[in-house]
């Protein structure tokens, strides 16, 4: 059994390593930088040519190799241009440096969720990992707020040059995105991208770290982050839909999971509820629109709210932890 988990857990360590080769892989656009400002036919040319050398290097070093490599590779080292293409952009000073400050946060996010994945729990690692297929919803978002601000930029093109309001934005994506992988590192195998409707023999009540500033940091991450790519691309319309269908997600998501916990814990998370009182967000601060938790799932009670607890942690309820889930 032993050796079982040995063997799996340097496989494990072979899909991260081999992600984060093609990631480089990817990235090394931002070398090629002399050739690619090239005017007219000779920086499309070597364009094409870099991306033609990246996609022969990914079939030569894991076109054959086993378990799904070459599908991770694929999809890491697409992430890795896009973030280099994003550098590019940010280090120019044309009207797509913001974008590219977008492009930048939104592949590193995607790739991160990944390579922390499979440091942290390697045992869930899969291609979904990624997140890149995480619903219609969420690629529909990406989209719309792709065409908003392509069509916002030929419109009114002052709009996308506010450059203290995309520094925000920036700032947003970094400390949101900063607080969900701490999340995810704090909670270890405890945290999965699926919610558990089962408890497994390893799940244990988290408590430690960020999670002694909110409960559901994870979510708590991503809802800032979401909001701050739009404030970052000064996309009037999407920012109010992304913080609308966010906030309403996440608050369902929260209310989903207090239920398990009540199941998976009973009294002993009910305890850690009553006993739990520092950080910013103490004992009583309730979600926008949710419900706080009784003393079991079939007793909920609403509870009046502070409006900073409800700014700062709009998905938060009394207490602190987690236990999973994306």
């Amino acid at each position: 059994m032993a050796g079982e988990q040995r063997r799996a857990g340097r496989f494990r360590g072979a899909e991260a390593r081999t992600s984060l080769a093609a990631f480089l892989l990817g990235g090394s656009v931002v070398a090629a930088v002399p050739l690619l400002l090239r005017a007219g036919f000779q920086g499309r040319a070597a364009l094409a040519l870099h991306v033609a050398g990246a996609n022969a290097t990914l079939l030569l070093a894991w076109g054959r190799a086993p378990g799904g490599m070459y599908q991770i590779a694929i999809r890491a080292c697409f992430l890795g241009f896009a973030f280099g293409c994003g550098l590019l952009l940010s280090f120019r000073q044309s009207s797509w440096k913001h974008f590219g400050w977008y492009m930048c946060s939104l592949s590193l996010f995607h790739y991160s969720e990944y390579l922390v994945t499979a440091v942290n729990n390697p045992r869930s690692l899969s291609l979904d990992s990624f997140l890149l297929n995480h619903s219609f919803e969420y690629n529909m978002a990406a989209l719309s707020s792709w065409i908003e601000f392509t069509v916002e930029k030929f419109i009114f093109p002052e709009l996308k040059q506010v450059g203290w309001l995309s520094s925000a934005g920036l700032l947003m994506v970094v400390l949101g995105d900063f607080l969900r992988k701490a999340a995810m590192l704090t909670a270890g195998s405890n945290f999965n991208h699926i919610v558990q409707n089962e408890k497994s023999a390893s799940h244990r009540l988290v408590t430690q770290g960020v999670y002694g500033w909110c409960r559901h940091p994870s979510y708590v991450g991503w809802f800032y982050w979401s909001i701050g790519t739009q404030v970052l691309l000064c996309n009037p319309v999407c920012l109010i839909g992304y913080t609308l269908v966010s906030w309403r997600f996440f608050r369902d998501r929260v209310e989903e999971e207090e239920r398990a916990l009540i199941h998976f814990f009973g009294e002993e998370y009910l305890a850690y509820k009553k006993k739990e009182a520092r950080g910013p967000c103490p004992n009583g601060a309730a979600t926008v629109g949710n419900r706080c938790l009784g003393q079991s799932c079939n007793s909920w009670q609403e509870e009046k709210r502070t409006w900073w607890k409800t700014w700062m942690f709009p998905m938060e309820t009394d207490g602190w932890t987690d236990w999973g889930g994306v």
